[in-house]
Order: C-alpha cells, then structure tokens, then sequence
C-alpha cells in the first residue's frame, strides 16, 4: 500500500516537473523577442532662493501641476523690511528730483535776498570803519592792534558778501545741470533698489517651472528652508521617454533614428517611437532588462526612446515597465 502511494506521489511530481519546464520554455519563448525597459522623465527640483520658513503648501505628493502654478508659501521677514526701506528711499530721491528741476521757490529767493541786503549793510559798515581808521593809522593816532582788528572785521564782511552774493546768483538763475543729473541718478539708483527688492518678495512663491507630477515635498509648515535647498521634487511630464538595456551581441539591431514600438502591458497600451541615443553603460549602471543574457565582461548599452506623441505618453508613470517589441 505505501508502495503504491510512493509510486502516485512520484509520477505526480514528475507531471508537476514537466509542465513547469514546458511553461518556463514557453515563457522564454515569448520573453526571448521582447526588451524589457522602464519609462523615464527628467527629475525637476524646486530650491528656495532666500531663507525662510516654510507658511503654506498649496499641493500635495502624486499631484500633477502646470508650469506657473503656485507650488509653497515662505515667510521671509527680512525682505519685507528692505521692501519698506527701498519704497523710502524712492519717494526721498524722487523729492530731490523734482526739487532740482524745478529749482528755489519764491520763499527761497526772498530768503537769499533779504540776506544779500543784511551782509551788503554790514559791509558797508565795516568799509567806512575800515576808512577811518586808515586815516588815523596814517597819521599814527591808532595802534597797529586796533588797525589789524578793524582790518580783519572788514575783509570778513567782504567774504561774507561775496559768498551771499554768489549764492543769490546761483538761485536766481536756477540749479545747474549737474546738479540735475545727480538728483535723476540719484533717483535711478533708488527705483532699482526696489525692483530689486520687489523680485525678492516675489521669491516667497515656489512656482513649478514646468509641467510636473509632485513625488516628494521635503519640509512642512513652519520648517525653516535653506537658500538652495530642494523643496519639491517631481517629474517633468512633457518629457516622457523609455529606457532599455541590451547587450553588446544585440547592439547592432538598433539603429539611431529607427521607428519601433513600445508596449505597456499595464495599462494596454503602444507608443509609436524613435530611437534618439544610444549609450554605453558603466560597469555598476542600473540595467533596467530583466533578461539582458549577455556574457561576463560584454559591454552593456542604454536605448533611449522618445514616443513620437508626447501628450499620450504623459498618462504613464514613471519607471513603469514596457516592452519594446
């Protein structure tokens, strides 16, 4: 009896042991024609120019974007304190501008001239002291230290009216065009400060810069971002490509420029494409074929597949598993 169940249980595990062989055999055969390959798009990373913290997501991990749209919020107080500073200096070197254009007013003026017409009395004052006491040092009634003293307080009021007078002039006739250009230059130099600092308040947004699908945001809100670190990584969808791996011994199937065909037995579907880049790979590169069947020492070379409609490709997930017929 254990004889007999001994010999069943044999020929069913020999049963078991060819069906296998003859399943593995036709699944080379049908996998033999076939490269395996990954579909791929170029990884785009979001960085933070300024330092800030981290205010408002307005996206979530596995959404897809427009180029434009609004991807973080940071709070970065120190912008906004040199925003303020910029809009003063501006509205400072914009009054100085149009103070030199229009040059003194009718206040002004009168202001000068009323002082033009006080130091031209003083002067006259001191020029006939300054006569009479020439007159007496000539005839010695006058020390030379009285002389000098009196000597002195006339050539102060000369100066003193000279300078009055130039400025009357100078007021009279209006601001001299040099003038006019530093105030404008002045003023240039401002309003591009703010510019400036306008653009770096707007550096606060973090917008997508192409098409993409978020994979990763990095920090959460209230978190403090770096200049330059990346914030939001994802992958560009206008850019869809497919990866393949061969061997050496095959290399010569391929062709740049060629037409084939991709399949994506997951989601049923086949792309028209061509191949735009042949490479070869290094020795530790990821080899993407599940069946490469090359030699010990035989060089490996990447297959780059552009689909020849983008906007169809852009359905498929990234390293998804194709098939190149």
């Amino acid at each position: 009896m254990n004889r007999q169940i001994n010999f069943t249980s044999m020929k069913a595990l020999n049963l078991i042991l060819v069906l296998s062989a003859i399943l593995a055999s036709c699944s080379d055969k049908s996998v033999e024609n076939k490269v395996v390959g990954k579909v791929k798009r170029p990884v785009l990373t979001v960085a933070s120019k300024y330092p800030g913290r981290v205010l408002q997501h307005y996206i979530n991990e596995g959404q897809q974007v427009h180029k434009g749209d609004t991807l973080l919020l940071l709070d970065v107080p120190e912008i906004e304190a040199k925003l303020e500073q910029a809009k003063g200096a501006v509205e400072a070197a914009r009054a100085q501008y149009e103070m030199a254009l229009t040059g003194a007013t009718s206040g002004e003026l009168a202001q000068v001239a009323a002082k033009l017409e006080a130091v031209t009395e003083q002067y006259n004052f001191a020029e006939k002291s300054y006569r009479r006491i020439e007159a007496m040092h000539a005839d010695s009634l006058v020390s030379e230290q009285k002389y000098d003293e009196v000597l002195m307080k006339y050539q102060g009021a000369r100066a003193q009216l000279e300078g009055v007078r130039a400025k009357y002039d100078e007021v009279k006739k209006g601001v001299r065009n040099e003038k006019i250009r530093m105030a404008l230059g002045t003023y240039e130099r401002a309003r591009g400060a703010l510019q400036e600092a306008m653009v770096a308040y707007d550096e606060r947004y973090l917008v997508a810069p192409q098409d993409m699908s978020i994979e990763t945001i990095a920090l959460k809100n209230g978190e403090l971002a770096l200049p330059g670190y990346g914030l939001v990584t994802g992958y560009q969808l206008s850019s869809t490509f497919f990866r393949f791996t061969v061997p050496e011994n095959r290399i010569g199937e391929y062709r740049l420029g060629d037409s084939f065909t991709v399949n994506s037995p997951f989601t049923e579907s086949s792309y028209p494409c061509e191949l735009i880049a042949i490479r070869q790979l290094t020795r530790y590169a990821e080899i993407t074929s599940a069946f490469p069947e090359y030699e010990l020492g035989e060089a490996v070379f990447e297959l780059k597949m552009a689909p020849k409609d983008q906007e169809k490709a852009m359905d498929l997930y990234a390293n998804l598993t194709v098939f190149l017929e």
